[in-house]
C-alpha cells in the first residue's frame, strides 16, 4: 500500500515495493532537501529491484560448518545452483567437491570474479571478511556474510554503503536471532513488566584448547565484536546503548591463546543495565550458557535450553524450540528476497550498531575507561 505524508509544507510519497528497503520515496523538486534524512528514516537496505535470474548461482568462500549448511539449503532449493567453491585445506576441499559435486578454485578471489556467480557466501575467517565482501560486491555481486561484516565498523559502514551504490544485496546472517531462546525471551519480555537488568553469560571449556584461528586473537577478532551475538541480542531486544564499559583477559603464549574472557557492561538509553560475559578455552571447567532478565513484575531465566517466569513463589516452565536448521532457514530467506523480494530479518545497519557497541568494549577494555556511545 503506498502512503502519503508531509514534511513542513513539502509532500511526499512512499511507494511500496515489496523490496529489503520497503518503499521508494517521490516528491517534488523543491522537497530533494530532506532525502538524505528521509532515507534513513525508511530504508532497511538498499534501493534495489531484484534482476536475477533463476536459478541463483552461488558461491561459497569456506568449507567449514556454516559452508555445508549453506551447500546442503543451496542443493535442497530448486531456485539456487552451487557452482563453484574455494577452501584452505586439501582434504576438506576434495570432501566438499564430492559431497555436493561442485567446483573448487584456488582462493577467494577466483569465487567473487567468477562470471557464473550471482551470490557469494562467506564462511570463512572472521579477519577477511570485510575484504572478501568488498571484492564481490565491486564485481557485481550480492553478499550474504557470516557476522561480523568487517571487525572495523567503519570499513563496515563504507560496506553497506557501497552495496547499496550498487544496488546488490548485503545479507549478514544472525540466525541467534531466527533461534528458539531468542523468539521465546522476545516474546516473553511482556510478562516482567519493564525490564532494569540483564545477564548474559557464555562459557564453553575447551581441554586442550584448539590451534585453530576461533583461538588466534587477529584471525577471530575482539571477542565482542567477533562473537557478535552476545551484543546484538542486547541491542535487538533493548535498542540503543549509551555507555559500555569492559574488561579482558587471555591465557598461553605465542599466536595462539589457551583461553580467553571477556565481561562487559551495557548501559541503555532507557536506563537498563545489562552484563555480559563470553569465555572460552583450558581456564575454564564448566560450561554456561544463561540469559536471564529481571522486571518490575517479574524474571525471565534461562539456562540452556530450559526457561523459567518466575514470579515471587510462582514458577512457570518456557519451552524453548531447539536450534538446529538455522543456517539452512537464513539461506532460504536469502534466496526469498532475491527471488520474490520477501523482507529479511535484520538488516546490515543492525548489524553495524552492534558492531559498534562491540568496538567501544574493545576501547573501553584497552584504556580501562567507560567508552560512551
Amino acid at each position: 500500500m503506498d502512503k502519503g505524508f508531509c514534511l513542513g509544507s513539502d509532500r511526499f510519497l512512499l511507494v511500496e515495493t515489496g523490496w529489503q528497503n520497503g518503499y521508494r520515496i517521490y516528491g517534488t523538486p523543491s522537497t530533494s532537501r530532506h532525502f538524505g534524512s528521509l532515507s534513513k528514516l525508511f530504508l532497511t537496505g538498499h534501493d534495489m529491484m531484484s534482476s536475477t535470474s533463476m536459478p541463483i548461482r552461488a558461491g561459497i568462500v569456506g568449507t567449514g560448518y556454516a559452508a555445508n549448511q549453506r551447500a546442503q539449503a543451496l542443493q535442497a532449493d530448486e531456485r539456487s545452483h552451487l557452482v563453484v567453491f574455494s577452501g584452505h585445506t586439501s582434504e576438506k576441499i576434495q570432501e566438499f567437491a564430492h559431497n555436493y559435486e561442485t567446483s573448487a578454485v584456488d582462493s577467494w578471489q577466483q569465487v567473487v570474479e567468477h562470471p557464473k556467480v550471482d551470490l557469494v557466501f562467506i564462511c570463512t575467517i572472521n579477519r577477511d571478511h570485510g575484504a572478501i565482501a568488498r571484492a564481490a560486491l565491486a564485481a557485481g555481486k550480492h553478499v550474504a556474510i557470516e557476522y561480523p561484516i568487517s571487525l572495523d565498523a567503519e570499513e563496515a559502514e563504507s560496506l553497506i554503503a557501497l552495496a547499496h551504490s550498487q544496488g546488490k544485496l548485503l545479507h549478514v546472517e544472525h540466525i541467534e536471532l531466527l533461534g528458539g531462546l531468542h523468539q521465546v525471551l522476545r516474546q516473553s519480555l511482556p510478562e516482567i513488566g519493564n525490564p532494569f537488568y540483564a545477564r548474559y553469560t557464555t562459557i564453553v571449556p575447551k581441554r586442550p584448547a584448539p590451534q585453530r584461528w576461533t583461538y588466534h586473537p587477529e584471525l577471530f577478532g575482539f571477542p565482542f565484536k567477533a562473537a557478535l551475538p552476545h551484543m546484538h541480542r542486547f541491542t535487538n531486544l533493548f535498542g540503543t546503548v549509551d555507555s559500555v564499559s569492559c574488561q579482558y583477559r587471555s591465557w598461553g603464549v605465542g599466536d595462539y591463546y589457551s583461553a580467553c574472557l571477556c565481561t562487559a557492561q551495557l548501559r541503555f538509553t532507557s536506563g537498563l543495565i545489562a552484563a555480559v560475559t563470553y569465555g572460552k578455552g583450558e581456564t575454564f571447567w564448566q560450561g554456561l550458557r544463561n540469559f536471564e532478565v529481571h522486571g518490575d513484575r517479574g524474571t525471565l531465566v534461562f539456562e540452556g535450553e530450559q526457561g523459567t517466569l518466575i514470579r515471587g513463589e510462582e514458577r512457570i516452565p518456557i519451552e524453548v524450540p531447539g536450534r538446529r536448521g538455522l543456517f539452512v532457514k537464513d539461506t532460504q530467506m536469502v534466496l526469498d528476497y532475491l527471488a520474490t523480494g520477501k523482507p529479511l530479518y535484520v538488516s546490515p545497519q543492525e548489524s553495524l550498531y552492534a558492531l559498534k557497541v562491540g568496538e567501544a568494549a574493545r576501547q573501553s577494555a584497552e584504556t580501562g575507561e567507560a567508552i560512551v556511545l
